[in-house]
C-alpha cells in the first residue's frame, strides 16, 4: 500500500482529465448521452434532469481545472477565449448555456 503514497501523475495525465471534463459538459450542454444518465436513470423522468446534468458536469470541470491550477499546469489553451473566461468566473449563468460554442463568425450573424 505504500505505493499508493508515492503516485507520480504527470501533466499528461491532468490535461487528459481536463479534456474527458471539458466533453462530458458539452455533452450535458448538448442534452446528449453521458455517463451521468447511465448513474441516475430515473432522472430523465424529471423536468430539472438536464439542468442538473450540466450542473454537475460543470462542477466537475471546474474541479479539474482547481486542480489543474494549483499544480501550475496551463488550462487555458484547451478552451475558446471565451470559454476560458467563463470557467475562470466559475458561475454557470445562461450565458454560459447560451453562448459556449459561440464564435466571432456566429456574433456577427446575431440580430
Amino acid at each position: 500500500m505504500d505505493n499508493v503514497n508515492n503516485v507520480n501523475l504527470s501533466v499528461d495525465f491532468f490535461l487528459n482529465k481536463l479534456e474527458e471534463s471539458k466533453v462530458h459538459f458539452e455533452r450535458a450542454l448538448d442534452c446528449k448521452h453521458t455517463e451521468f444518465d447511465d448513474l441516475y436513470p430515473y432522472m430523465i423522468e424529471h423536468p430539472q434532469f438536464f439542468w442538473y446534468k450540466r450542473y454537475v458536469a460543470w462542477s466537475e470541470l471546474l474541479t479539474i481545472v482547481k486542480l489543474c491550477e494549483e499544480l501550475d499546469i496551463a488550462w487555458t489553451e484547451r478552451f475558446e477565449t471565451h470559454q476560458a473566461e467563463y470557467v475562470s468566473n466559475r458561475v454557470m449563468s445562461s450565458k454560459v448555456l447560451d453562448c459556449w460554442y459561440e464564435t466571432n463568425d456566429t456574433r456577427e450573424h446575431v440580430g
